[in-house]
């Protein structure tokens, strides 16, 4: 399926920020066999003083830029066209909840995706005796890991209500998973910790959602903005799996990959210091729009 995808988000100051330097994560990502960025291209205004390209610990093509004279206020835009592949069908060859702890030991490298690196706490993710039972609660001994990491998603789905008025960026996990309400950013979270606390191996996974579904099929939740769901490790014969608790269903073609982190900190779409003070505001707009042959 190829789209095209617009996305502009825009920061408004109270008071000219003197200088301000922005990390930016937004373009689309390469994904041999799962994603092909045909084209891409990223604009600021104003102009920035520095404009550097990189690519962080985890694969995600990044963005630094720098701004030395005043500003009050500031515009990112994409505008891509991105070819999302279909995947083959899912075999579930994933070991058994109790047998997975033999498959990561076995894993022998450190690389960016080993699942070594999202088993523990994170910054936005606490390992919490109050999601880890409700996760536990949620399976049977027998599950492979793959069914565990659909069943935790879909329990979630059915006991929190998604409410975009709910949570803030700043949210912290447990305050949402206590209050059962909140956006696609706590459902992740609050799952990453749910698979870490059974041993599940989770990360975060930040993209986009296709804004009109196909005839017949109902709208997901969160296709007016930028999105997230999990990565769930099943194991060495299955490896990185995702799933959408937002929407309870296996991430797939209507799911354009942006950045993979172990939780939003990694993959935050645009943070930033700078010379200031007051408040400010901001305004986001997405459009993921399929090409029709």
């Amino acid at each position: 399926m190829l789209y095209n995808i617009t996305l502009t988000i825009g920061y408004a100051y109270d008071y000219p920020a003197a200088q301000s330097r922005h990390v930016v994560r937004l373009m689309p990502a390469d994904i041999a066999g799962e994603q092909r960025l045909v084209a891409g291209t990223l604009s600021v205004t104003p102009k920035p003083a520095e404009w550097l390209n990189w690519t962080d610990y985890f694969g995600n093509a990044t963005v630094e830029v720098a701004f030395r004279e005043p500003h009050e206020e500031i515009d990112f835009e994409v505008k891509s066209r991105v070819e999302r592949l279909e995947g083959a069908p899912l075999l579930d060859m994933s070991p058994r909840i109790g047998d997975l702890a033999a498959d990561i030991a076995a894993h022998r490298m450190l690389d960016p995706r080993s699942p070594y690196h999202f088993a523990g706490n994170t910054r936005r993710v606490t390992l919490d005796a109050r999601t880890t039972r409700y996760a536990r609660d949620t399976l049977r001994e027998s599950m492979s890991t793959l069914d565990a990491v659909k069943a935790i998603g879909e329990a979630i789905h059915g006991d929190m209500r998604y409410d975009p008025e709910a949570t803030t960026v700043e949210t912290p996990m447990l305050e949402a998973f206590e209050k059962r309400h909140g956006v696609c950013q706590d459902f992740t979270h609050i799952m990453i910790a749910c698979l870490r606390g059974v041993g599940i191996p989770a990360g975060y996974v930040s993209g986009f959602l296709r804004t009109n579904p196909p005839a017949g099929e109902p709208r997901l939740e969160g296709a007016d903005a930028m999105h997230a769901w999990v990565s769930a490790w099943c194991g060495g014969e299955v490896g990185w799996v995702e799933y959408d608790p937002t929407n309870r269903v296996l991430a797939g073609a209507d799911h354009v990959v942006i950045a993979h982190g172990r939780d939003y900190s990694d993959v935050a779409p645009v943070r930033g210091v700078m010379r200031s003070h007051g408040d400010h505001t901001s305004k986001q707009a997405v459009d993921v729009v399929p090409i029709t042959a």
